[in-house]
């Protein structure tokens, strides 16, 4: 039988310094009873009491972390989705429509908006002239040098020849100096007939000049030989008339006009007008009728009205299952207990009912919460106030002197300028939502130097008891060893004694 006792006086150093230790490869070599296992069996049930309840109050709160950015961002979608319903310029919107072809039309924010005709009687055209026939691009224009003037409606232009100049180079020469107002080409009509074409650049009668029945069949762009030396022989005989009475009108640059709502004809040089109606880009595109309808863009305002039920449910639904009481622990909310989240679902119900400034409430204008919480929009209901009072729709939402229909105004900030104002309360930077993020950041900061310094604790206690076990592990190995050098003694004693 193994001797297990221990004398109090062999405390770790002495059998250190006695070398007991260093002959025990590892702990529970002498007893078979002060083993590793057995510390870690103790420090695994420590932990479970000291370290295991901070894990599950750290894994909690990032629980709550995760569940906040989820409920922050709906809020960041339901603040950006009343922006954009608080801003007077998404009642300002045009939409258009046109029937017939004659005419596309765009409208500015806040232009009139009215139904019109517009009929178009003719297009604005360019003009284009031509010169009579030469044999060749590269024939000569001239026999010496000289210039010419280049008249273009009001406006003239003198372009230099020499006597070597060919077609071609006097088209380059006219683009260079004229080519903002008028663009010289060469066209090949047919072996050995070359001419040289002018075009406008803008549309309309250059000098308004039209005969009294509106019509124009004079040349705004012509050329006159200063020098008297253009040549229609390739440069052999001078006096040429080519590009000088011999030029031709093929399209005369004549205004557009058409008429505006059954009154009198209008006329503009160009096909882009937009100085009819203050606001308006119209394009003419062909004669005819059209009937163009401008009104309020009744889409953009829907489509916005519904992202905003939309984003308020999506954030209710999520604060709900968030902040649900229930004794079963699977469907009860994290934040059950939690009063910065009940407080903001309680803000964000109640303000549906108290904004409007007193002039009105969302309900008159369609808006309809369930018995579940859940927002809805009637856009018939919606619309029908839109066209009974589309001014008065607008500042009720985003604010301004609303109309009492009795000679009377009610200064008010908007329904939905106040919701904004609701909801930045929690968004804003430093705001509610801020510190709550703030706050659980800081607990699971907190918790988790708890647990380390609980951890290094309990290292720190169960690596002194490994040493205090080692120690009394050798000193079992030696008194083992002693007793067993003792009983061989005594058995040998026995044998000498038989």
């Amino acid at each position: 039988m193994s001797i297990c006792y221990l004398r109090r006086d062999y405390n770790n150093e002495r059998l250190f310094e006695k070398g007991y230790v260093m002959g025990v490869s590892a702990l529970g070599t002498g007893s078979s009873i002060l083993t590793q296992d057995l510390l870690d069996k103790l420090q695994a049930a420590d932990e479970q009491a000291q370290v295991q309840p901070l894990d599950l109050e750290i894994a909690n709160q990032k629980d709550m972390l995760a569940e906040y950015s989820v409920i922050d961002a709906n809020m960041t979608n339901l603040y950006d989705a009343i922006g954009e319903l608080k801003t007077p310029a998404l009642f300002d919107e045009r939409s258009t429509s046109v029937t017939g072809t004659s005419v596309e039309i765009s409208a500015d924010a806040n232009s009139d908006v009215q139904d019109f005709t517009l009929d178009v009687k003719n297009l604005a055209t360019k003009e284009i002239t031509e010169s009579a026939s030469f044999g060749a691009d590269t024939d000569k224009i001239a026999t010496d040098a000289g210039s010419m003037k280049l008249k273009v409606g009001s406006e003239e232009f003198t372009i230099n020849y020499t006597a070597d100049m060919t077609l071609k180079e006097l088209k380059n020469a006219i683009n260079n100096e004229a080519g903002d107002t008028v663009t010289a080409s060469i066209i090949k009509i047919g072996d050995g007939d070359y001419k040289l074409f002018f075009t406008s650049k803008n549309t309309g009668d250059l000098n308004n000049d039209n005969n009294a029945d509106g019509t124009d069949d004079n040349m705004d762009i012509s050329i006159e030989d200063t020098s008297g030396y253009l040549s229609d022989d390739g440069g052999t005989t001078a006096g040429g008339t080519n590009l000088t009475d011999s030029m031709s009108l093929v399209q005369t640059g004549q205004d557009a006009t058409f008429v505006f709502n059954g009154g009198d004809e209008i006329k503009r040089s160009s096909n882009d007008i937009g100085d009819l109606v203050v606001g308006y880009d119209i394009t003419l595109k062909s004669t005819g009728l059209s009937e163009v309808s401008v009104s309020q863009n009744r889409d953009a305002i829907n489509e916005r009205v519904e992202s905003f039920v939309d984003k308020y449910n999506s954030t209710m639904s999520e604060l709900s299952r968030a902040t649900k009481n229930s004794t079963d622990a699977s469907i009860r909310g994290i934040f059950a207990g939690e009063s910065t989240m009940r407080s903001l679902q309680s803000s964000l119900r109640g303000m549906m009912d108290s904004v409007g400034g007193g002039v009105g409430n969302l309900y008159d204008y369609g808006f309809d919460i369930d018995k579940n919480g859940k927002l809805s929009i009637d856009t018939t209901i919606f619309n029908s106030k839109i066209d009974e009072n589309p001014s008065n729709v607008e500042i009720f939402f985003s604010g301004g002197e609303y109309d009492n229909g009795d000679g009377t105004t009610t200064t008010v900030d908007g329904a939905f300028t106040e919701m904004s104002s609701r909801v930045e309360e929690y968004t804003k930077y430093n705001g509610m939502m801020d510190n709550f993020k703030t706050y659980l950041n800081d607990t699971v900061s907190s918790l988790e130097d708890r647990k380390t310094k609980a951890q290094d604790r309990l290292n720190a206690h169960y690596g002194t008891l490994k040493q205090q076990f080692t120690a009394f592990d050798a000193m079992i190995a030696k008194f083992n060893n002693s007793s067993a050098a003792f009983k061989q003694m005594i058995d040998a004693g026995k044998s000498n004694d038989n």
